[in-house]
């Protein structure tokens, strides 16, 4: 929990269990009660992503089950606006909640160009609100 604490911001990936995320990060999530206590988390920004084994098996569902922890938390959830153009282009994963990949029925699909420019897209994004704020708390 220390880490957590002292990041400034989060990035959470998980792959898509019946449209949420995999228990094993439900479980680390769940096991932040006290970053949620003492606030350890509040104004942090945090990007979420994930993978899927079809095109409609749950991206933005599972997006969705991973950021609402984090607004309890009081984080910034920070995802992909539609001035990122690639978003309304791809055809394989991608949504404004974040970036998701198709990965197939046996996870062998390797991420496709979009997929990979939303990615980076994000963790820039995030980066720069993070710089952003960090610099603001140390005025």
């Amino acid at each position: 929990m220390e880490d957590l604490s002292h990041c400034a911001g989060l990035a959470l990936g998980s792959p898509t269990r019946f449209g949420n995320m995999a228990a094993p990060l439900k479980y680390f999530i769940d096991s932040t009660s006290s970053l949620w206590m003492t606030g350890g988390l509040i104004g942090k920004p945090a990007g979420v992503f994930t993978s899927t084994a079809s095109m409609h098996g749950g991206q933005e569902t599972t997006l969705i089950s991973m950021a609402l922890p984090l607004l309890h938390q009081g984080m910034i959830l920070v995802g992909l606006p539609y001035s990122e153009k690639t978003l309304t282009s791809t055809s394989s994963g991608g949504t404004p909640y974040g970036p998701s990949h198709l990965a197939g029925p046996e996870s062998k699909n390797p991420l496709t160009p979009e997929e990979i420019t939303l990615c980076k897209a994000l963790g820039k994004r995030l980066a720069k609100i993070a710089l952003a704020l960090q610099n603001q708390r140390d005025e």
